[in-house]
């Protein structure tokens, strides 16, 4: 066995508490649910609207969710019990996916009711992930955050990028979208009740008692205060924002239609690319977690966002499904790899009775463009080919990259605050 095989092996050990296992659990379950989704959504709207402007239009529903409810789901989450948080988006999300599998299966569902279900999964992802991740550094000590975000970052791309999309694009393709619909229910609904019996953790879990609470505005100027002004962390969100608006838009809405105009089995196919993304991402987290946290950890993370996307030239440029697959497969890696080490980051660079609020702010900068991205990315398909903007897209943030780490100064910030060493 190599030493890197054993180094994570021996990083994972540790984290096989029951409440992490239970955790570790719904979350997969919900990001598999989250994963066939993605191909129900996309080929619901084709079967009511076969238009690109219908499917910007609904697939902006989940990135205005996130948006809308970012700032306010990091607050409630510095504020009120995680488990609580975690276990009413696990319910409610059950509940809505179960409406929308009831209505496809009856044939009555309309496209407002996917944008609607859309909409809501993204709100519920905006409350659930601040106190995800502000969870878990209550829960486990500093040296193994990097391992169960590495695990973390292998479970997401694994299935909700892997496995998830692929069974859908095989359920849809055989059957209907209402099959997949009633799939994405059931993983929610048991997710939820998984949740159900994480363990409370007594002073770690409760509220903040009223006598001791700051008003939620105060709360949020106090957060945005703290992002302001720490250079490394305003100038990675800025480039992260940058980075959505560019490539957001082509991958969830002209993906899906480019993978149509090249090849037959449309849905099968685009659930693949999908996989190999997936599969890159778990690949890259897995292999990140089993290191030592680098030297130059922002320097490695925006290396992997900003170089991870050239890829994506390749996927405007080459008809080869073979190509195309690899093209996914490395953005995955590399962008698996990034989002591991900024997990970490947050969770062992800011203070803990921050973390909610930061992380909230980090999805709502992360994603600020991500809703315009998409609902452009169908209009700008009619002006300019589908192709090109994927060139663009691969090359342009690269220099963008270059950019951040100028002005954010990572490398004096590296050096100011050493971590661990490779």
């Amino acid at each position: 066995m190599t030493e890197k095989k054993l180094n994570l092996l021996r990083s994972i050990r540790p984290l096989a508490t029951r409440d992490y296992r239970l955790l570790f659990a719904a979350v997969g379950i919900e990001v598999f649910g989250t994963g066939v989704w993605t191909i129900v959504m996309v080929f619901q709207v084709i079967a009511l609207n076969d238009s690109p402007l219908a499917l910007s239009a609904v697939a902006t529903g989940m990135s205005l969710g996130l948006f809308v409810f970012s700032m306010l789901g990091g607050v409630v989450a510095d504020r009120f019990s995680k488990r609580r948080i975690i276990i009413t988006v696990q319910g409610g999300t059950a509940a809505i996916m179960s409406a929308v599998a009831a209505l496809s299966l009856t044939g009555t569902i309309e496209l407002w009711h996917v944008a609607v279900a859309s909409f809501a999964m993204g709100a519920g992802s905006a409350f659930f992930y601040p106190a995800y991740s502000s969870y878990l550094p209550q829960v486990l000590p500093p040296e193994q955050l990097l391992a169960a975000n590495g695990l973390e970052g292998a479970l997401r791309p694994t299935l909700g990028q892997g496995l998830g999309p692929a069974l859908g694009g095989i359920v849809v393709g055989l059957f209907f979208p209402a099959i997949g619909a009633v799939i994405v229910a059931a993983s929610y609904t048991v997710a939820f009740i998984i949740t159900l019996f994480l363990s409370r953790r007594e002073h770690l879990d409760e509220p903040v008692a009223p006598e001791d609470r700051t008003s939620m505005w105060g709360d949020l100027r106090a957060g945005i205060r703290y992002v302001v002004g720490t250079r490394w962390l305003l100038w990675t969100l800025i480039f992260g924002s940058s980075l959505a608006l560019i490539i957001q838009g082509p991958i969830e809405v002209l993906l899906p239609f480019l993978t149509r105009d090249r090849f037959e089995d449309a849905e099968a196919t685009f659930g693949f690319l999908l996989a190999a993304f997936g599969i890159g991402g778990a690949v890259g987290s897995l292999v990140v977690s089993s290191l030592r946290l680098p030297r130059r950890y922002l320097t490695f993370m925006i290396a992997c966002w900003g170089g991870g996307t050239l890829p994506l030239v390749a996927i405007g440029i080459a008809d080869s499904l073979i190509v195309m697959l690899a093209a996914l497969f490395i953005v995955g890696a590399a962008t698996g790899a990034g989002v591991v080490i900024w997990g970490t980051l947050l969770q062992r660079l800011v203070p803990l009775d921050m973390i909610g609020r930061v992380a909230s702010l980090d999805f709502f900068v992360s994603i600020a463009f991500m809703p315009v991205s998409i609902a452009i990315a169908g209009p700008l398909s009619l002006l300019v080919p589908v192709p090109v903007i994927f060139v663009v897209s691969g090359v342009l943030p690269p220099l963008l990259a270059v950019i951040a780490l100028t002005a954010g100064r990572m490398r004096q910030a590296e050096a100011g605050r050493p971590l661990d060493a490779m």
